[in-house]
Protein backbone atom coordinates (compact mmCIF):
# COMPACT_ATOMS: atom_id res chain seq x y z
CA UNK A 1 0.00 0.00 0.00
CA UNK A 2 2.93 2.17 0.99
CA UNK A 3 4.35 1.78 -2.53
CA UNK A 4 1.52 2.43 -4.33
CA UNK A 5 1.00 5.95 -2.35
CA UNK A 6 4.74 6.61 -3.56
CA UNK A 7 3.86 5.59 -7.27
CA UNK A 8 0.73 8.34 -7.11
CA UNK A 9 2.51 11.03 -5.37
CA UNK A 10 5.68 10.37 -7.83
CA UNK A 11 3.56 10.56 -10.40
CA UNK A 12 1.70 14.07 -8.89
CA UNK A 13 5.43 15.25 -8.47
CA UNK A 14 5.92 14.71 -12.23
CA UNK A 15 3.16 16.22 -13.68
CA UNK A 16 3.23 19.07 -11.37
CA UNK A 17 6.70 19.52 -13.03
CA UNK A 18 6.10 18.94 -16.43
CA UNK A 19 2.74 20.82 -17.19
CA UNK A 20 2.68 23.63 -14.87
CA UNK A 21 1.66 26.23 -17.29
CA UNK A 22 -1.48 23.63 -18.13
CA UNK A 23 -2.23 23.21 -14.95
CA UNK A 24 -2.33 27.00 -13.78
CA UNK A 25 -4.69 27.42 -16.75
CA UNK A 26 -6.78 24.86 -15.56
CA UNK A 27 -6.71 26.02 -11.75
CA UNK A 28 -7.45 29.80 -13.13
CA UNK A 29 -10.64 28.69 -15.03
CA UNK A 30 -12.03 26.92 -11.67
CA UNK A 31 -11.51 29.71 -9.43
CA UNK A 32 -12.98 32.16 -11.71
CA UNK A 33 -15.90 29.96 -12.67
CA UNK A 34 -16.23 29.14 -9.11
CA UNK A 35 -16.35 33.08 -8.36
CA UNK A 36 -18.80 33.79 -11.16
CA UNK A 37 -21.35 31.39 -9.65
CA UNK A 38 -20.95 32.91 -5.89
CA UNK A 39 -24.33 35.21 -5.60
CA UNK A 40 -22.40 37.91 -4.53
CA UNK A 41 -21.18 38.60 -6.93
CA UNK A 42 -24.23 39.55 -8.80
CA UNK A 43 -24.80 43.07 -7.92
CA UNK A 44 -20.59 44.05 -8.11
CA UNK A 45 -20.05 46.04 -11.00
CA UNK A 46 -17.45 44.31 -13.47
CA UNK A 47 -18.36 40.53 -12.51
CA UNK A 48 -18.27 39.80 -16.05
CA UNK A 49 -14.39 39.80 -15.70
CA UNK A 50 -15.10 36.35 -14.17
CA UNK A 51 -16.45 35.13 -17.11
CA UNK A 52 -13.78 36.38 -19.83
CA UNK A 53 -10.95 34.70 -17.51
CA UNK A 54 -12.81 31.37 -17.32
CA UNK A 55 -12.84 31.46 -21.09
CA UNK A 56 -9.26 32.19 -21.46
CA UNK A 57 -8.08 30.15 -19.02
CA UNK A 58 -10.02 26.94 -20.23
CA UNK A 59 -8.39 28.22 -24.09
CA UNK A 60 -5.38 28.07 -22.50
CA UNK A 61 -5.75 24.53 -21.09
CA UNK A 62 -5.44 23.11 -24.70
CA UNK A 63 -3.30 25.42 -26.01
CA UNK A 64 -0.59 24.97 -23.41
CA UNK A 65 -0.62 21.27 -23.53
CA UNK A 66 -0.31 21.98 -27.48
CA UNK A 67 2.73 24.12 -26.58
CA UNK A 68 4.36 21.50 -24.28
CA UNK A 69 4.08 18.64 -26.70
CA UNK A 70 5.40 20.95 -29.30
CA UNK A 71 8.41 21.82 -26.87
CA UNK A 72 9.00 18.16 -26.14
CA UNK A 73 9.60 17.73 -29.71
CA UNK A 74 12.06 20.71 -30.11
CA UNK A 75 13.65 20.71 -26.82
CA UNK A 76 12.92 24.89 -26.41
CA UNK A 77 9.95 25.55 -23.54
CA UNK A 78 9.95 29.34 -23.28
CA UNK A 79 9.52 31.41 -26.16
CA UNK A 80 6.87 28.56 -27.21
CA UNK A 81 4.80 29.10 -24.16
CA UNK A 82 5.99 33.09 -24.15
CA UNK A 83 4.07 32.93 -26.91
CA UNK A 84 1.11 31.08 -25.99
CA UNK A 85 0.54 33.46 -23.06
CA UNK A 86 1.35 36.63 -25.17
CA UNK A 87 -1.87 35.02 -27.37
CA UNK A 88 -4.09 34.08 -24.49
CA UNK A 89 -3.49 38.29 -23.07
CA UNK A 90 -4.59 39.48 -26.87
CA UNK A 91 -7.35 37.04 -26.74
CA UNK A 92 -8.62 38.47 -23.10
CA UNK A 93 -9.20 41.93 -24.67
CA UNK A 94 -11.02 40.86 -27.62
CA UNK A 95 -13.97 39.61 -25.46
CA UNK A 96 -15.99 42.48 -24.38
CA UNK A 97 -16.37 44.35 -20.59
CA UNK A 98 -19.75 44.00 -19.83
CA UNK A 99 -22.03 41.07 -20.13
CA UNK A 100 -24.36 43.16 -22.41
CA UNK A 101 -22.27 43.47 -25.13
CA UNK A 102 -21.51 39.55 -25.13
CA UNK A 103 -23.40 38.78 -27.94
CA UNK A 104 -23.98 35.55 -29.96
CA UNK A 105 -20.83 37.19 -31.90
CA UNK A 106 -18.05 36.26 -29.27
CA UNK A 107 -19.64 32.74 -29.65
CA UNK A 108 -19.14 32.30 -32.73
CA UNK A 109 -15.74 33.14 -32.19
CA UNK A 110 -14.90 31.44 -29.42
CA UNK A 111 -15.80 27.84 -30.10
CA UNK A 112 -14.12 28.23 -33.34
CA UNK A 113 -11.14 29.05 -31.78
CA UNK A 114 -11.59 26.13 -28.55
CA UNK A 115 -11.74 23.78 -32.10
CA UNK A 116 -8.38 24.74 -33.08
CA UNK A 117 -6.36 24.89 -30.55
CA UNK A 118 -7.76 21.49 -29.75
CA UNK A 119 -6.41 20.67 -33.51
CA UNK A 120 -3.55 22.51 -32.67
CA UNK A 121 -2.90 19.57 -30.42
CA UNK A 122 -3.29 16.72 -32.73
CA UNK A 123 -0.59 17.81 -35.25
CA UNK A 124 1.43 20.12 -34.10
CA UNK A 125 4.36 17.68 -32.70
CA UNK A 126 4.34 16.14 -36.09
CA UNK A 127 3.94 19.18 -37.97
CA UNK A 128 7.15 19.03 -41.10
CA UNK A 129 7.68 15.39 -40.13
CA UNK A 130 6.85 12.08 -41.69
CA UNK A 131 5.59 9.91 -39.06
CA UNK A 132 2.00 8.67 -40.37
CA UNK A 133 2.19 5.69 -37.81
CA UNK A 134 3.06 7.69 -34.82
CA UNK A 135 1.15 10.11 -35.60
CA UNK A 136 -1.72 7.56 -35.36
CA UNK A 137 -0.44 6.39 -32.24
CA UNK A 138 -0.20 9.27 -30.73
CA UNK A 139 -3.86 11.10 -31.02
CA UNK A 140 -5.11 7.48 -30.57
CA UNK A 141 -4.02 7.43 -27.22
CA UNK A 142 -5.12 11.28 -26.72
CA UNK A 143 -8.72 9.83 -27.64
CA UNK A 144 -8.38 6.57 -25.54
CA UNK A 145 -7.00 9.33 -22.40
CA UNK A 146 -9.63 11.78 -22.90
CA UNK A 147 -12.49 8.93 -22.68
CA UNK A 148 -10.43 7.31 -19.78
CA UNK A 149 -10.49 10.92 -18.04
CA UNK A 150 -14.36 11.51 -18.07
CA UNK A 151 -14.89 7.80 -16.69
CA UNK A 152 -12.67 9.13 -13.79
CA UNK A 153 -13.47 12.78 -13.30
CA UNK A 154 -17.44 11.52 -13.44
CA UNK A 155 -16.23 8.73 -10.48
CA UNK A 156 -13.98 10.65 -8.54
CA UNK A 157 -15.87 13.78 -8.79
CA UNK A 158 -19.51 11.61 -7.67
CA UNK A 159 -17.54 9.95 -4.32
CA UNK A 160 -16.45 13.25 -3.39
CA UNK A 161 -19.86 14.98 -3.50
CA UNK A 162 -21.34 11.57 -1.66
CA UNK A 163 -18.36 12.06 0.94
CA UNK A 164 -19.69 15.78 1.53
CA UNK A 165 -23.36 14.97 1.31
CA UNK A 166 -22.48 11.90 4.13
CA UNK A 167 -20.83 14.58 6.37
CA UNK A 168 -23.21 16.87 6.01
CA UNK A 169 -26.41 14.70 6.85
CA UNK A 170 -24.41 12.51 9.72
CA UNK A 171 -22.76 15.46 11.23
CA UNK A 172 -25.33 18.11 10.95
CA UNK A 173 -23.16 20.85 9.61
CA UNK A 174 -26.31 21.70 7.22
CA UNK A 175 -23.33 22.57 4.15
CA UNK A 176 -24.87 25.38 1.66
CA UNK A 177 -26.12 24.00 -1.64
CA UNK A 178 -23.40 25.88 -3.92
CA UNK A 179 -20.74 24.07 -2.03
CA UNK A 180 -21.97 21.23 -4.00
CA UNK A 181 -21.88 23.26 -6.87
CA UNK A 182 -18.52 24.60 -6.39
CA UNK A 183 -16.67 21.02 -6.16
CA UNK A 184 -18.51 19.88 -9.15
CA UNK A 185 -17.09 23.53 -11.13
CA UNK A 186 -13.64 22.37 -9.25
CA UNK A 187 -13.41 18.80 -10.24
CA UNK A 188 -14.76 19.43 -13.64
CA UNK A 189 -11.84 21.78 -14.67
CA UNK A 190 -9.11 21.21 -12.57
CA UNK A 191 -9.77 17.82 -11.14
CA UNK A 192 -10.16 16.41 -15.11
CA UNK A 193 -7.52 18.32 -16.70
CA UNK A 194 -5.18 17.07 -13.78
CA UNK A 195 -6.46 13.25 -13.99
CA UNK A 196 -5.51 13.95 -18.22
CA UNK A 197 -2.02 14.78 -17.46
CA UNK A 198 -1.73 11.58 -15.14
CA UNK A 199 -2.47 9.66 -17.98
CA UNK A 200 -0.03 11.36 -20.17
CA UNK A 201 2.66 12.47 -17.69
CA UNK A 202 5.29 10.04 -19.52
CA UNK A 203 5.18 12.84 -22.25
CA UNK A 204 5.16 12.80 -26.23
CA UNK A 205 7.69 9.43 -26.98
CA UNK A 206 4.94 7.11 -24.73
CA UNK A 207 1.92 8.75 -26.70
CA UNK A 208 3.56 8.16 -30.00
CA UNK A 209 5.34 4.77 -29.06
CA UNK A 210 3.06 2.34 -28.30
CA UNK A 211 2.07 0.12 -30.91
CA UNK A 212 -1.25 -1.72 -29.91
CA UNK A 213 -4.30 -1.46 -31.10
CA UNK A 214 -6.97 -2.07 -28.33
CA UNK A 215 -9.40 -4.66 -29.08
CA UNK A 216 -12.54 -2.50 -28.06
CA UNK A 217 -11.72 0.06 -30.46
CA UNK A 218 -11.43 -2.56 -33.26
CA UNK A 219 -14.37 -3.99 -32.59
CA UNK A 220 -16.56 -1.07 -32.40
CA UNK A 221 -15.19 0.31 -35.35
CA UNK A 222 -15.78 -2.58 -37.66
CA UNK A 223 -18.84 -4.20 -36.33
CA UNK A 224 -20.83 -1.01 -35.16
CA UNK A 225 -19.35 2.17 -36.68
CA UNK A 226 -18.87 1.21 -40.40
CA UNK A 227 -22.12 -0.71 -40.75
CA UNK A 228 -23.60 2.61 -39.58
CA UNK A 229 -22.12 4.68 -42.00
CA UNK A 230 -23.03 2.10 -44.78
CA UNK A 231 -26.78 2.32 -43.22
CA UNK A 232 -26.88 6.30 -43.60
CA UNK A 233 -24.96 6.57 -46.54
CA UNK A 234 -27.65 4.45 -48.01
CA UNK A 235 -30.44 6.82 -46.47
CA UNK A 236 -28.69 10.06 -48.03
CA UNK A 237 -28.40 8.43 -51.73
CA UNK A 238 -32.22 7.04 -51.64
CA UNK A 239 -32.58 11.25 -50.43
CA UNK A 240 -30.44 12.26 -53.41
CA UNK A 241 -32.48 10.19 -55.71
CA UNK A 242 -36.11 11.20 -54.47
CA UNK A 243 -34.70 15.05 -55.34
CA UNK A 244 -33.58 13.91 -58.95
CA UNK A 245 -37.15 12.55 -59.64
CA UNK A 246 -38.96 14.83 -58.12
CA UNK A 247 -36.56 17.99 -59.47
CA UNK A 248 -36.96 19.51 -55.72
CA UNK A 249 -34.70 21.47 -54.29
CA UNK A 250 -32.96 19.94 -51.30
CA UNK A 251 -34.02 20.97 -47.50
CA UNK A 252 -32.01 22.99 -45.93
CA UNK A 253 -31.29 20.75 -42.85
CA UNK A 254 -29.80 18.00 -44.93
CA UNK A 255 -26.24 20.26 -45.49
CA UNK A 256 -25.86 19.11 -41.44
CA UNK A 257 -26.92 15.73 -42.02
CA UNK A 258 -24.32 14.85 -44.82
CA UNK A 259 -21.44 17.00 -42.32
CA UNK A 260 -22.52 14.89 -39.97
CA UNK A 261 -22.05 11.54 -41.95
CA UNK A 262 -18.70 12.93 -43.38
CA UNK A 263 -17.06 13.87 -40.05
CA UNK A 264 -18.52 10.53 -38.32
CA UNK A 265 -16.84 9.11 -41.38
CA UNK A 266 -13.55 10.87 -41.64
CA UNK A 267 -13.37 9.51 -38.04
CA UNK A 268 -13.87 6.24 -38.83
CA UNK A 269 -11.20 6.52 -41.42
CA UNK A 270 -8.65 7.35 -39.08
CA UNK A 271 -9.59 4.86 -36.47
CA UNK A 272 -9.34 2.12 -39.26
CA UNK A 273 -5.73 3.47 -40.65
CA UNK A 274 -3.64 0.33 -39.58
CA UNK A 275 -6.09 -2.31 -40.59
CA UNK A 276 -6.16 -1.27 -43.70
CA UNK A 277 -3.56 -3.86 -44.31
CA UNK A 278 -4.62 -6.18 -42.61
CA UNK A 279 -6.47 -9.10 -43.63
CA UNK A 280 -9.09 -8.35 -41.06
CA UNK A 281 -12.76 -7.63 -41.94
CA UNK A 282 -13.13 -7.20 -45.70
CA UNK A 283 -15.62 -4.94 -45.59
CA UNK A 284 -12.86 -2.69 -43.40
CA UNK A 285 -10.44 -2.47 -46.43
CA UNK A 286 -13.92 -1.88 -48.86
CA UNK A 287 -15.07 1.42 -46.58
CA UNK A 288 -11.48 2.37 -46.33
CA UNK A 289 -11.07 1.97 -50.24
CA UNK A 290 -14.57 3.74 -51.38
CA UNK A 291 -15.29 6.01 -48.59
CA UNK A 292 -13.75 8.99 -50.37
CA UNK A 293 -15.83 8.29 -53.35
CA UNK A 294 -19.15 7.60 -51.75
CA UNK A 295 -18.99 11.51 -50.59
CA UNK A 296 -18.21 12.99 -53.72
CA UNK A 297 -22.32 13.25 -54.95
CA UNK A 298 -23.18 13.80 -51.22
CA UNK A 299 -20.59 16.92 -51.28
CA UNK A 300 -22.79 18.47 -54.77
CA UNK A 301 -26.11 17.55 -52.77
CA UNK A 302 -24.05 19.67 -49.85
CA UNK A 303 -23.15 22.65 -52.20
CA UNK A 304 -26.74 23.32 -53.76
CA UNK A 305 -28.03 23.28 -50.20
CA UNK A 306 -25.76 25.90 -48.99
CA UNK A 307 -25.53 27.89 -51.77
CA UNK A 308 -29.88 27.80 -52.18
CA UNK A 309 -30.18 28.77 -48.86
CA UNK A 310 -27.28 31.68 -49.18
CA UNK A 311 -28.88 32.88 -52.65
CA UNK A 312 -31.96 33.48 -50.64
CA UNK A 313 -31.26 34.61 -47.30
CA UNK A 314 -27.76 36.21 -47.94
CA UNK A 315 -24.43 34.97 -45.61
CA UNK A 316 -24.40 34.92 -41.59
CA UNK A 317 -21.72 33.54 -39.47
CA UNK A 318 -23.28 29.68 -39.28
CA UNK A 319 -23.98 29.56 -42.92
CA UNK A 320 -20.37 30.46 -43.56
CA UNK A 321 -19.01 27.92 -41.10
CA UNK A 322 -21.16 25.29 -43.00
CA UNK A 323 -20.07 26.56 -46.25
CA UNK A 324 -16.16 26.59 -45.01
CA UNK A 325 -16.56 22.75 -44.07
CA UNK A 326 -18.05 22.41 -47.24
CA UNK A 327 -15.27 23.74 -48.79
CA UNK A 328 -13.00 21.74 -46.50
CA UNK A 329 -14.40 18.68 -47.00
CA UNK A 330 -14.20 18.71 -50.18
CA UNK A 331 -10.66 19.38 -50.72
CA UNK A 332 -10.22 16.18 -47.64
CA UNK A 333 -12.03 14.20 -51.03
CA UNK A 334 -10.42 15.71 -53.56
CA UNK A 335 -6.92 14.76 -51.93
CA UNK A 336 -7.29 11.26 -51.14
CA UNK A 337 -9.17 10.35 -54.50
CA UNK A 338 -6.25 12.05 -57.11
CA UNK A 339 -2.96 11.78 -54.53
CA UNK A 340 -0.84 8.63 -54.79
CA UNK A 341 0.95 9.53 -51.77
CA UNK A 342 -1.21 10.98 -48.94
CA UNK A 343 -0.88 11.18 -45.39
CA UNK A 344 -3.98 11.03 -42.34
CA UNK A 345 -1.97 14.52 -41.18
CA UNK A 346 -3.58 16.44 -44.35
CA UNK A 347 -7.14 16.04 -42.36
CA UNK A 348 -6.26 17.98 -39.05
CA UNK A 349 -3.77 20.70 -40.41
CA UNK A 350 -6.13 21.38 -43.63
CA UNK A 351 -8.88 21.92 -40.89
CA UNK A 352 -6.94 23.97 -38.83
CA UNK A 353 -6.41 26.07 -41.94
CA UNK A 354 -9.53 26.66 -42.99
CA UNK A 355 -10.53 27.61 -39.41
CA UNK A 356 -8.16 30.09 -39.11
CA UNK A 357 -8.65 31.25 -42.69
CA UNK A 358 -12.23 31.79 -41.28
CA UNK A 359 -11.58 34.26 -38.13
CA UNK A 360 -8.51 36.40 -39.55
CA UNK A 361 -8.31 36.51 -43.05
CA UNK A 362 -9.10 40.31 -43.74
CA UNK A 363 -12.00 41.23 -45.60
CA UNK A 364 -12.95 37.15 -46.17
CA UNK A 365 -13.39 36.02 -42.37
CA UNK A 366 -16.81 35.40 -41.44
CA UNK A 367 -17.46 37.93 -39.50
CA UNK A 368 -16.86 40.65 -42.72
CA UNK A 369 -18.79 38.22 -44.73
CA UNK A 370 -22.14 37.97 -42.62
CA UNK A 371 -22.27 41.73 -42.18
CA UNK A 372 -21.48 42.87 -45.85
CA UNK A 373 -24.09 40.44 -47.23
CA UNK A 374 -26.76 41.35 -44.34
CA UNK A 375 -25.84 45.05 -45.84
CA UNK A 376 -26.43 44.48 -49.46
CA UNK A 377 -29.83 42.07 -48.50
CA UNK A 378 -31.76 44.54 -46.82
CA UNK A 379 -30.71 46.98 -49.01
CA UNK A 380 -32.30 45.05 -52.23
CA UNK A 381 -35.02 44.12 -50.14
CA UNK A 382 -36.04 47.67 -49.44
CA UNK A 383 -35.20 48.76 -52.99
CA UNK A 384 -37.43 45.67 -54.41
CA UNK A 385 -40.36 46.76 -52.14
CA UNK A 386 -39.80 50.52 -52.94
CA UNK A 387 -39.41 51.94 -49.41
CA UNK A 388 -36.81 54.03 -49.74
CA UNK A 389 -38.23 57.33 -49.65
CA UNK A 390 -34.86 60.19 -50.37
CA UNK A 391 -32.90 57.31 -49.32
CA UNK A 392 -34.69 56.43 -46.01
CA UNK A 393 -37.24 53.98 -45.25
CA UNK A 394 -40.96 55.31 -45.51
CA UNK A 395 -42.56 53.04 -42.83
CA UNK A 396 -46.33 54.32 -43.96
CA UNK A 397 -46.21 52.23 -47.33
CA UNK A 398 -47.99 49.00 -47.14
CA UNK A 399 -45.83 45.54 -46.91
CA UNK A 400 -46.49 41.91 -46.06
CA UNK A 401 -45.98 41.08 -42.21
CA UNK A 402 -43.05 38.89 -44.19
CA UNK A 403 -41.11 41.84 -45.43
CA UNK A 404 -41.62 43.59 -42.29
CA UNK A 405 -40.20 40.85 -39.99
CA UNK A 406 -36.99 40.06 -42.75
CA UNK A 407 -36.20 44.07 -42.59
CA UNK A 408 -36.56 44.38 -38.38
CA UNK A 409 -34.77 41.01 -38.07
CA UNK A 410 -31.40 42.83 -40.53
CA UNK A 411 -31.93 45.54 -38.43
CA UNK A 412 -31.62 43.35 -35.43
CA UNK A 413 -28.71 41.36 -37.03
CA UNK A 414 -26.55 44.33 -37.59
CA UNK A 415 -26.92 45.99 -34.40
CA UNK A 416 -25.74 43.20 -32.82
CA UNK A 417 -22.32 43.81 -35.18
CA UNK A 418 -22.24 47.52 -33.95
CA UNK A 419 -23.53 48.98 -37.64
CA UNK A 420 -24.95 51.60 -36.02
CA UNK A 421 -23.52 54.11 -38.41
CA UNK A 422 -24.86 52.29 -41.62
CA UNK A 423 -28.48 51.79 -39.82
CA UNK A 424 -28.79 55.06 -39.17
CA UNK A 425 -28.28 56.53 -43.21
CA UNK A 426 -31.62 54.27 -44.00
CA UNK A 427 -33.82 56.01 -40.74
CA UNK A 428 -35.00 59.91 -40.22
CA UNK A 429 -33.65 61.65 -37.43
CA UNK A 430 -36.56 60.94 -34.96
CA UNK A 431 -36.35 57.00 -35.66
CA UNK A 432 -32.36 57.53 -35.47
CA UNK A 433 -33.03 58.86 -31.89
CA UNK A 434 -34.89 55.43 -30.87
CA UNK A 435 -33.02 53.62 -31.96
CA UNK A 436 -29.96 54.77 -30.76
CA UNK A 437 -31.71 54.77 -26.63
CA UNK A 438 -31.88 50.70 -27.91
CA UNK A 439 -28.70 50.06 -29.15
CA UNK A 440 -27.15 52.15 -26.04
CA UNK A 441 -29.02 49.99 -23.52
CA UNK A 442 -28.05 46.64 -25.92
CA UNK A 443 -32.04 46.05 -26.26
CA UNK A 444 -31.62 43.93 -29.81
CA UNK A 445 -34.59 42.26 -29.02
CA UNK A 446 -36.26 45.75 -28.47
CA UNK A 447 -34.83 46.85 -31.81
CA UNK A 448 -36.45 44.16 -33.75
CA UNK A 449 -39.92 45.13 -32.06
CA UNK A 450 -39.40 48.89 -32.46
CA UNK A 451 -38.62 48.26 -36.28
CA UNK A 452 -41.52 46.23 -36.65
CA UNK A 453 -44.08 48.43 -34.99
CA UNK A 454 -42.95 51.02 -36.64
CA UNK A 455 -44.50 49.79 -40.41
CA UNK A 456 -47.97 51.13 -40.46
CA UNK A 457 -49.68 49.42 -42.81
CA UNK A 458 -48.61 45.93 -42.49
CA UNK A 459 -50.55 43.03 -44.42
CA UNK A 460 -51.23 39.49 -42.88
CA UNK A 461 -50.16 36.84 -45.17
CA UNK A 462 -50.62 34.26 -42.90
CA UNK A 463 -54.64 32.61 -43.58
CA UNK A 464 -56.95 31.56 -41.61
CA UNK A 465 -56.66 27.93 -43.10
CA UNK A 466 -52.90 28.03 -42.69
CA UNK A 467 -52.60 24.70 -40.63
CA UNK A 468 -49.40 25.36 -39.21
CA UNK A 469 -50.11 29.17 -37.41
CA UNK A 470 -52.37 29.76 -34.85
CA UNK A 471 -52.17 33.29 -33.26
CA UNK A 472 -54.71 33.84 -29.82
CA UNK A 473 -55.50 37.25 -29.93
CA UNK A 474 -56.40 39.09 -26.59
CA UNK A 475 -59.31 41.81 -27.42
CA UNK A 476 -58.89 43.46 -24.17
CA UNK A 477 -56.18 45.83 -24.87
CA UNK A 478 -56.91 47.97 -21.79
CA UNK A 479 -55.36 46.85 -18.37
CA UNK A 480 -56.55 47.21 -15.32
CA UNK A 481 -53.79 47.97 -12.83
CA UNK A 482 -55.94 48.23 -9.38
CA UNK A 483 -54.31 46.49 -6.99
CA UNK A 484 -51.11 46.34 -8.46
CA UNK A 485 -48.45 48.18 -7.36
CA UNK A 486 -46.66 48.51 -10.54
CA UNK A 487 -46.76 48.15 -14.26
CA UNK A 488 -43.83 46.89 -16.89
CA UNK A 489 -43.62 46.00 -19.95
CA UNK A 490 -41.86 42.26 -20.15
CA UNK A 491 -41.06 43.30 -24.09
CA UNK A 492 -39.07 46.35 -23.06
CA UNK A 493 -37.12 43.90 -21.11
CA UNK A 494 -36.63 41.70 -23.15
CA UNK A 495 -33.54 39.52 -21.21
CA UNK A 496 -32.28 42.19 -19.07
CA UNK A 497 -32.89 43.24 -14.95
CA UNK A 498 -35.57 46.40 -13.74
CA UNK A 499 -35.14 47.01 -10.41
CA UNK A 500 -37.56 48.55 -7.56
CA UNK A 501 -37.39 48.38 -3.49
CA UNK A 502 -34.10 47.00 -3.21
CA UNK A 503 -35.45 43.63 -5.30
CA UNK A 504 -34.18 42.47 -9.14
CA UNK A 505 -36.46 41.10 -11.71
CA UNK A 506 -34.63 39.18 -14.58
CA UNK A 507 -36.67 38.58 -17.76
CA UNK A 508 -35.24 35.79 -19.94
CA UNK A 509 -37.04 34.87 -22.98
CA UNK A 510 -35.66 32.49 -25.36
CA UNK A 511 -38.07 31.26 -27.88
CA UNK A 512 -35.98 28.68 -29.77
CA UNK A 513 -34.92 27.13 -26.91
CA UNK A 514 -38.28 26.48 -25.60
CA UNK A 515 -38.02 29.27 -22.63
CA UNK A 516 -41.10 31.31 -23.81
CA UNK A 517 -40.68 33.52 -20.62
CA UNK A 518 -39.11 33.35 -17.05
CA UNK A 519 -39.10 35.83 -14.38
CA UNK A 520 -36.27 35.46 -11.25
CA UNK A 521 -36.41 37.69 -7.95
CA UNK A 522 -32.66 38.17 -7.09
CA UNK A 523 -31.01 35.68 -8.57
CA UNK A 524 -32.66 32.83 -6.79
CA UNK A 525 -36.50 32.21 -7.02
CA UNK A 526 -37.57 31.72 -10.86
CA UNK A 527 -41.29 31.47 -12.43
CA UNK A 528 -40.65 29.93 -15.55
CA UNK A 529 -44.32 31.25 -17.29
CA UNK A 530 -43.81 28.44 -20.23
CA UNK A 531 -45.23 25.40 -19.25
CA UNK A 532 -48.84 27.46 -18.09
CA UNK A 533 -48.61 29.01 -21.54
CA UNK A 534 -47.66 25.68 -23.25
CA UNK A 535 -50.94 24.16 -21.59
CA UNK A 536 -52.99 26.86 -22.17
CA UNK A 537 -52.22 26.48 -25.99
CA UNK A 538 -53.21 23.35 -25.57
CA UNK A 539 -57.02 23.88 -25.64
CA UNK A 540 -56.73 25.35 -29.41
CA UNK A 541 -54.08 22.58 -30.64
CA UNK A 542 -56.64 21.27 -33.15
CA UNK A 543 -56.96 24.64 -34.87
CA UNK A 544 -55.04 27.00 -36.62
CA UNK A 545 -55.50 30.80 -38.08
CA UNK A 546 -56.67 33.40 -35.80
CA UNK A 547 -58.43 33.04 -32.24
CA UNK A 548 -59.62 35.79 -30.17
CA UNK A 549 -60.61 35.84 -26.57
CA UNK A 550 -61.02 38.13 -24.14
CA UNK A 551 -57.74 38.13 -22.29
CA UNK A 552 -54.54 35.89 -21.84
CA UNK A 553 -53.21 36.25 -18.30
CA UNK A 554 -51.56 34.26 -15.94
CA UNK A 555 -50.69 34.79 -11.76
CA UNK A 556 -48.66 33.30 -9.72
CA UNK A 557 -46.65 33.97 -6.41
CA UNK A 558 -42.53 34.85 -6.40
CA UNK A 559 -41.17 35.77 -3.16
CA UNK A 560 -42.99 38.54 -0.86
CA UNK A 561 -44.74 39.47 -4.86
CA UNK A 562 -47.84 38.53 -6.36
CA UNK A 563 -47.43 38.63 -10.27
CA UNK A 564 -49.73 38.65 -13.20
CA UNK A 565 -48.48 38.86 -16.74
CA UNK A 566 -51.07 39.90 -19.66
CA UNK A 567 -50.03 39.19 -23.14
CA UNK A 568 -51.34 40.58 -25.88
CA UNK A 569 -50.92 37.72 -28.17
CA UNK A 570 -49.26 34.07 -28.44
CA UNK A 571 -48.43 32.68 -31.67
CA UNK A 572 -48.01 28.89 -32.13
CA UNK A 573 -46.10 27.51 -35.21
CA UNK A 574 -46.00 24.13 -35.97
CA UNK A 575 -43.27 23.39 -38.63
CA UNK A 576 -40.47 21.11 -37.43
CA UNK A 577 -41.01 22.23 -34.34
CA UNK A 578 -43.05 24.18 -31.87
CA UNK A 579 -42.12 27.21 -31.45
CA UNK A 580 -43.94 30.30 -29.33
CA UNK A 581 -44.06 33.61 -29.56
CA UNK A 582 -45.42 36.72 -28.50
CA UNK A 583 -45.60 40.79 -29.37
CA UNK A 584 -45.72 42.38 -26.59
CA UNK A 585 -46.80 41.05 -22.13
CA UNK A 586 -47.25 43.47 -19.45
CA UNK A 587 -46.06 42.27 -15.75
CA UNK A 588 -48.42 43.69 -12.89
CA UNK A 589 -46.86 43.39 -8.95
CA UNK A 590 -48.03 43.66 -5.73
CA UNK A 591 -46.61 42.96 -2.81
CA UNK A 592 -48.41 40.02 -0.64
Amino acid sequence: MLKKFKQIFGKTDDVIREYPMVLLMAFLAAVSLICFAERNFDSVPGNFVFVKFTLVSCLGISLMFALKMLSQRTGKALIPELIGVVFLVFFYFLLPEKKEDFTEVYAFMLIPAFILSHLLVSFIPFFGQKRELHFWQYNKNLFIHTFLTAVFTGVLTGGVLLAILAVDKLFDFNFRDKYYFHTFQFFAIFGSCFIFLLFNEKGLKFLEGSDDYPLILKFFTQYILIPLLIIYSVILYFYSAKILIKWELPRGWVSYLILAYSVVGILAFLLVYPLKKESTKSWVQIFSKIFYYTLFPLILLLFIAIFTRILEYGYTEPRYFVLILAIWLASVVLYFIFFRKTTIKFIPVSLFCFGLFSLIMPYLNTFAVAKRSQKTELKNVLAQYHLLDKGTIDFHKKVSDTIAEEISSKFNFLAKRNEKEFLFTLLNSGDQKTLAKSIERKEFGLVQDEIRKKFTQVENTHKASDENRLEVLAENKFHAISGYDYIVSASHYRNGDFKFDDDTFTFARQEFSGKILSITLNGKESWDVSPLIHNYLNQFKNRSGQISVPEISFENDLGKYHLKLVFDNLILEKYAREQVFYNDAYLLVRKK
